[in-house]
């Protein structure tokens, strides 16, 4: 393994001051606040906007929505004077095409599914179970198993795998300070522990750290030289792959870690979210000289169970355990966090409802700029993300739920369009495809469901869509 760090240690972002203070916002379900449409939704809008002159019924005047017959036609008409759909193009004819029908099985075990994934350019999909079995799947010979793993040091579950950019490795997690590697790239497709290969244990202990700790959240970062991880001791780690050790541990949160990530490519920047409400960003090139937070974003009145990056270092969305989907712009984070007091002690979203009187409640500071509510965050850490960018232009989100669905929302609207419903356990994790109109949902019930837009109730046959970059837009 050739890995080398590659995080200077640029202070000069760290030099303006104290973060601004975010307003407060008080929203209904579903609802946007009143900065919202200017910014994302412009945004968003832009990127699965279609060509002006393809929209236009009577000059100056565009429809919102275009049927794909009338964009085909117009590409053939060469009415953009392109000859050919551009990105933005492209998403708002398959940004339509919902994954909605089926499912199709693709596996089924007697082991609850934790946690599925697909590769970032869909080649791979894995999907790991509590019985310690972890999968990887090869999505273009019919999802043939590429890698069967049997893991070692498991404790209770697998929390996490993170699959490297490269593809050639993968790492797993558990309730234990040690993440394992496994060469996935190798020729033999059974992976017994440390019996048919091995499976070289990363240690995120720092030393003197005498306190046992689980790890809930892992991931590469986009060069695949480092590991940041989320851990039960309120801390997050960075784990240098070169160095074979822990570069960095950041005492980040008043409770558990339940979720960490890398913001954008540059890998400076950080989100976590904890049980302690908060969502956090970290700025690495600040933390020797202010030790601290960058900011804080409140809003949560429960734990956060995920949050996913937009992957332009500015914008998230974070599941939480008071039953929502929050979208966060983090130039709205404050410099310290303000705690309601609305929390009820004696609940536990592992085995109880949510009160119904909570459901009103609001933070007084909500600093996010839109809430999605109807899903279900009980039982297990639910977790959500933004739809690709490439096949929609980021214009939904989706997340699993405890009531054994997956639930599919209009990010600027907050509209529920989709509601899939198959399973007979706690939908944990799902993953969309980040070409095909192709979502899979992994559940407690031990099954890894396939849904797709087809245009029968047949097993819908894939082509790769070969797309050539010319200038910025892309040739179909």
């Amino acid at each position: 393994m050739s890995y080398r760090t590659r995080f200077g240690k640029d202070t000069s972002a760290c030099d303006s001051g104290n973060t601004a203070e975010g307003s407060g916002s008080s929203i209904g379900p579903n609802e946007v606040s009143n900065d919202f449409d200017h910014e994302i939704a412009q945004l968003t809008k832009h990127r699965s906007r279609p060509h002006q002159l393809l929209s236009q019924d009577v000059p100056g005047k565009s429809r919102l929505l275009v049927s794909t017959m009338k964009m085909l036609v117009g590409r053939e008409s060469n009415h953009s004077g392109r000859g050919r759909f551009s990105s933005a193009d492209g998403c708002h004819v398959l940004s339509r095409y919902l994954p909605i029908n089926g499912p199709w099985g693709v596996d089924q075990s007697t082991s609850p599914a934790y946690v599925s994934q697909f590769s970032n350019d869909g080649l791979f999909f894995v999907a790991g179970f509590q019985g310690g079995h972890i999968r990887m799947y090869n999505v273009d010979k019919g999802w043939k198993v590429q890698k069967d793993i049997l893991t070692k040091s498991l404790r209770w579950t697998i929390t996490d795998t993170s699959l490297s950019p490269d593809q050639r490795y993968l790492v797993y997690a558990s309730m234990t300070p040690i993440v394992n590697i496994v060469n996935v790239g190798s020729s033999m497709t059974g992976s017994v522990a440390n019996v048919t290969e091995i499976h070289e244990g990363l240690d995120f202990s720092v030393d003197g750290d005498e306190d046992e700790f689980g790890i809930f959240s892992v991931r590469f970062s986009t060069d695949g030289r480092e590991l940041v991880a989320a851990s039960s001791d309120a801390s997050i780690y960075v784990y240098d792959l070169q160095a074979n050790k822990v570069n960095l541990r950041i005492p980040a949160h008043a409770s558990d870690v339940n979720t960490v990530c890398f913001a954008d490519e540059t890998g400076h920047l950080i989100y976590s979210g904890s049980d302690d409400n908060l969502c956090k960003v970290w700025d690495r090139r600040c933390l020797i000289t202010k030790g601290q937070a960058a900011g804080v974003l409140m809003g949560h009145l429960e734990g956060v169970t995920f949050l996913d990056s937009r992957g332009d270092g500015r914008y998230l969305i974070s599941n939480g355990k008071d039953q929502t989907t929050k979208l966060w712009d983090i130039r709205k984070m404050s410099s310290r966090a303000m705690y309601p007091g609305l929390r009820d002690h004696d609940w536990d979203y592992r085995w109880m409802d949510y009160p119904a009187h909570a459901k009103t409640l609001k933070h007084p500071n909500d600093q996010s700029l839109a809430t999605y509510r109807g899903h279900g965050v009980l039982r297990t850490l639910i977790r959500c993300y933004f739809s690709p960018a490439y096949s929609t232009g980021q214009k939904y989100i989706y997340t699993g739920s405890s009531d054994h669905c997956v639930y599919i929302y209009d990010l600027v609207t907050g509209a529920q369009v989709a509601r899939l419903n198959h399973h007979e356990g706690p939908v944990r994790d799902c993953s969309w495809h980040p070409l095909y109109p192709m979502l899979v949902s992994s559940s407690w019930d031990g099954t890894i469901a396939r849904w797709e837009f087809p245009g029968d109730d047949q097993v819908p046959t894939l082509v790769r869509p070969r797309a050539r970059r010319r200038r910025g837009y892309y040739d179909y």
